[in-house]
């Protein structure tokens, strides 16, 4: 069974972005179309990127457990909200610490807003990022807008039939490219 990582990126009080994290995973568990497992951004804690992984003398415990983490999944699904156009600055962080982690890895992107766009202004900015990195970024996209009002604070969707379908587009192009 493939190895799926979500990458919840938010770390803000209230964040919104995180239930959809919680519906796919719980979606790809339900339908068991891999092994899953949320890397939520708001746990690790991460301190300000001040240097790439490779160039640390003294990486903690939780950044050489988020590298491994991400270098031994087959596929990375990230969750981001959009903050002004862009994503917030604890995903800038990790993706920065990385590198060759990043290499060839496919990977899939859902945009969460309160708005009506879903967090779409957000794709360019990121894209560039992980690009830069070499990530084999699939084309299809999970746009969520007025999350608030798609999803329940357990992941739990209120159109679950239509959310499933998309989801289930979504996903066929990440464990395409898995």
């Amino acid at each position: 069974m493939k190895d799926l990582a979500i990458i919840s990126s938010s770390v803000r009080s209230g964040r919104l972005s995180h239930r959809v994290a919680l519906y796919f995973r719980n979606y790809i568990e339900e339908n068991r179309l891999a092994s899953v497992r949320i890397l939520d951004l708001k746990e690790y804690n991460f301190p300000l990127f001040d240097e790439r992984l490779k160039f640390q003398t003294d990486p903690s415990p939780e950044v050489i457990e988020f590298a491994e983490r991400i270098r031994d999944a087959d596929g990375i699904l990230i969750v981001t909200p959009e903050y002004n156009g862009g994503y917030p600055a604890s995903l800038k962080n990790v993706v920065d610490l990385l590198y060759e982690e990043w290499h060839g890895k496919p990977l899939a992107i859902a945009t969460v807003s309160d708005g009506h766009f879903g967090g779409s202004q957000v794709i360019t900015s990121l894209l560039f990022s992980l690009w830069k990195m070499r990530v084999r970024v699939v084309t299809a996209m999970f746009p969520v807008p007025r999350v608030m009002d798609a999803f329940d604070e357990n992941g739990i969707p209120k159109d679950k039939a239509r959310t499933d379908k998309r989801a289930s587009n979504f996903l066929k192009e990440l464990f395409a490219a898995m």
